[in-house]
């Protein structure tokens, strides 16, 4: 039973990039990227929201329940992104369990009680229960009437990936069939930015410069940090056995944690994504992944040093490096699972889609097994290894 492998049978997201796989891929095809330049509240910043399409149905889900009318962003998209993908399952019976994560929580909602509390010296009565971690995946678990166990963490911006590798867990241990997991994040607020801005990581790009990317994700040569925030909820239903019409399997899993020296940094050769790939390919020749799906979250430090970390586990055999962030923004702990995402679409349709300011050499005729990385503050990685079904 423990052996039995482990299959995708189901991928949802919520993000710039629309409501669909079809959608997504429509967009990743586009050279272009989503990031916006406005003032979320005091605070101007470069920012990746929701299409206007994707902002009207999750008003419209919003607005369906009463029950619903207090709920974070946060808590709003997993919902919507998880009825969508256990409809692609067909799961029916609601015996399942879920796990899903966010960095960051029920910010938006945060803020705005606490702003009321600092005015009135009064917290609202849901202050506490809407703005908990363990928010999201309840309100999931209540809303499709689940059976199995509900499970929330937040591991920064791993979370998403962190949430697969307990989902694996579950199936392996027997204790499970099916697992809906994944990431949630609404980080397009005033404090979350702020906080970002405090640390010097975030993107101070001028329109009016030539290059026209406010995110230079996997740009090694670039002189200042660029990460920017997007929003985004993305689901992966797993299921294991045989699966007939499944998206792909997972065939290596990888983690690691690096000794905290800084409160945001890791080692230079980034010495946790060498552990976790390490741990994901045993037993699989490096030679045959094709393509990784970088974290890179466009900060000078942190895309060299994964990059690093690829080339000392791969040596002279380096697959194709490529990312999303640069298109889409980092929705901390959903960004995993959109990485995920881009790397089953390629699988898919045999395609690779590249980063556009950046030459890759190595772009592969043929597409088989890709790796997703992921990594926290502090070094949690993850590691993924897909293969083509």
């Amino acid at each position: 039973m423990q052996n039995q492998p482990i299959y995708i049978t189901a991928l949802s997201s919520i993000s710039p990039l629309g409501t669909s796989l079809k959608e997504a891929w429509e967009n990743y095809k586009r050279p272009d990227h989503f990031l916006q330049q406005k003032n979320y509240g005091t605070v101007a910043a470069w920012g990746s929201a929701l299409t206007e399409d994707a902002q009207i149905k999750i008003l419209d889900l919003k607005n369906s329940d009463s029950k619903y009318k207090n709920l974070d962003p946060s808590v709003l998209y997993a919902i919507y992104a998880s009825r969508e993908a256990i409809a692609q399952a067909g799961w029916k019976d609601g015996n399942f369990g879920v796990n899903i994560g966010s960095s960051r929580g029920a910010t938006g909602l945060f803020e705005q009680y606490h702003s009321e509390f600092i005015q009135n010296g009064e917290a609202s009565t849901l202050s506490s229960p809407t703005t908990t971690l363990g928010n999201i995946s309840s309100w999931v678990a209540h809303d499709l009437q689940t059976q199995g166990p509900e499970i929330s963490h937040s591991i920064t911006c791993s979370t998403a990936l962190h949430s697969l590798l307990n989902g694996v867990a579950w199936l392996k241990s027997g204790m499970a069939n099916k697992f809906l997991v994944g990431g949630s994040e609404a980080p397009l607020t005033p404090f979350t930015i702020a906080q970002m801005k405090a640390l010097k990581v975030y993107s101070r790009y001028d329109p009016s410069e030539s290059e026209g990317f406010p995110c230079k994700a996997l740009d090694l040569d670039k002189k200042q940090n660029s990460m920017v925030l997007g929003e985004a909820a993305s689901m992966a239903c797993l299921e294991k056995g045989n699966i007939q019409n499944a998206l792909a399997r997972i065939e290596g899993l990888g983690y690691a944690t690096e000794i905290l020296e800084h409160n945001i940094s890791i080692s230079s050769d980034a010495v946790c994504f060498q552990r976790s790939m390490k741990m994901a390919l045993e037993g699989i020749d490096p030679k045959e992944v094709d393509v990784v799906v970088l974290h890179a979250p466009g900060t000078i430090k942190g895309d060299l040093s994964e990059v690093a970390a690829i080339k000392k586990i791969f040596g002279k055999d380096m697959p194709a490096l490529t990312t999303n962030k640069w298109k889409l923004g980092h929705s901390f702990g959903a960004s995993g699972m959109l990485s995920l995402e881009l790397a089953v679409l390629m699988l898919q349709y045999q395609e690779f889609i590249g980063v556009p300011y950046v030459k890759h050499d190595a772009v592969p005729k043929q597409i088989n097994r890709i790796m997703v990385n992921a990594v926290g503050f502090g070094g949690n990685a993850v590691s993924v290894l897909l293969g083509k079904i």
